[in-house]
């Protein structure tokens, strides 16, 4: 792409203020800029013209799940049936790992982030002990696939070669970018990162089979003969991954889609919740709960949406490619944007300057026929890492790793 068809482009949107400082750039810069204008997709802003209607939702009841009793009585039968799909290689574990760890007070990715005491203790060093735990019970490697971002690809595939993979068969390991979306000021003009590098981030939790597919990689879990996929944040700690107890319930359910839950702490705990959304399965945000849906209770006696979502999920690879056809929405979240002002001068903002535009893991959840919530016990497999000091922290994560018998 030439500057006069950048120009076109750019003036089809109207976005033109992305090519302000074209000229004080060198040819690389130039290039690099052009380069970005092409490959980007500017019709995502129009978007915000549906922003109102975007918050409509279907009619929300609650969803059974399956609690802790009821898995304790079949954990057997669960786990020889999860370590038979493992063995036989059924089962693969996407790590999302696109964001970073600013939260944090870091300019690296999350996964970097160094959490020990006595020892270096990696964020992702973590989540490969706990994945190697049912790798030694099963005998059997488990196909991973790490979703890494613009942001951080190369240094999140770097780490991982320094560190040897943290004892990982490297061979069994893949990595795949995750789309970008640009981000946009409050008035729906793309931010500039620099002079030469339009702003953007990640496009959120839901975009990661799509991206899977782009690079290639569903042709490789069809190859291996996968048929399902355990997709897991990046900042929980002590989340058990590829559990097969976990997805032996799943199979013996029948279900396209298997969510570990845990008992919220409180009724307005700041957690999605799993319920039923016009009948068929779903997320309910902490915020869109009602007073009187916190306060409803189920026949039990017991809180009717008590059990909040922690972000590892077991899908059918079957379920996934009927709905890969469908696009999902876009959900629009203001965020604090790190960006160019109009003289050229980097800010960082305290306050949100701007919005992101985000696929949810929600959506493809509320596009399946069948769910079956999974309860897990907070205090052995919840140690989210999302800030710095305080709740759901690197502090609290430390004390539940203590508690779990985990050297720091």
């Amino acid at each position: 792409m030439n500057y006069n068809q950048a120009l076109e482009k750019l003036t089809q949107y109207d976005q033109i203020h992305l090519l302000k400082f074209y000229k004080e750039l060198d040819d690389d810069k130039q290039r690099e800029l052009l380069l970005q204008i092409e490959e980007t997709d500017f019709s995502i802003v129009e978007n915000l013209k549906h922003r109102a209607s975007e918050t409509k939702r279907g009619k929300i009841t609650p969803i059974a799940s399956m609690e802790i009793d009821e898995i304790e009585k079949n954990k057997s039968r669960f786990e020889s049936l999860g370590l038979d799909a493992i063995k036989r290689q059924k089962v693969g574990a996407v790590l999302l790992a696109g964001g970073m760890g600013t939260r944090l007070g870091s300019d690296e990715p999350k996964g970097v982030y160094n959490i020990g005491l006595t020892k270096d203790l990696y964020i992702f060093e973590c989540l490969m002990n706990n994945l190697m735990d049912v790798v030694n019970k099963a005998g059997k490697w488990v196909p991973l696939f790490i979703m890494t971002s613009d942001k951080n690809h190369e240094r999140t595939v770097g780490f991982f070669k320094e560190h040897d993979f943290f004892g990982y068969k490297d061979d069994m390991v893949w990595f795949f970018k995750q789309e970008m979306a640009p981000a946009v000021d409050f008035e729906g003009k793309v931010l500039l990162e620099t002079k030469s590098k339009i702003s953007t981030s990640p496009n959120g939790n839901g975009g990661w089979f799509v991206s899977l597919d782009r690079n290639g990689l569903v042709d490789k879990i069809h190859e291996m003969g996968i048929e399902w996929l355990n997709i897991f944040a990046v900042d929980n700690v002590l989340q058990k991954i590829a559990d097969p107890v976990f997805i032996g319930a799943s199979i013996d359910s029948a279900v396209e889609v298997g969510a570990k839950v845990v008992r919220k702490a409180a009724p307005d705990e700041k957690v999605g919740v799993m319920c039923l959304e016009d009948g068929r399965p779903s997320i309910v945000e902490y915020y869109e709960l009602t007073e009187q849906m916190r306060a409803e209770r189920n026949e039990k006696g017991e809180y009717a949406y008590n059990f909040g979502v922690i972000l590892n999920y077991l899908f059918s690879v079957s379920a996934l490619e009927r709905i890969m056809s469908h696009k999902l929405c876009l959900h629009i979240v203001e965020k604090k944007i790190s960006c160019l002002d109009e003289a050229g001068n980097e800010i960082k903002p305290n306050e949100p300057n701007g919005y992101k535009f985000e696929q949810l893991v929600l959506d493809m959840i509320h596009e399946l026929e069948s769910c079956l919530p999974f309860e897990v016990i907070r205090e052995k497999e919840f140690a989210p890492i999302k800030n710095a000091t305080g709740v759901d922290s690197v502090e609290t994560a430390r004390e539940l790793l203590k508690k779990n018998g985990i050297e720091l």
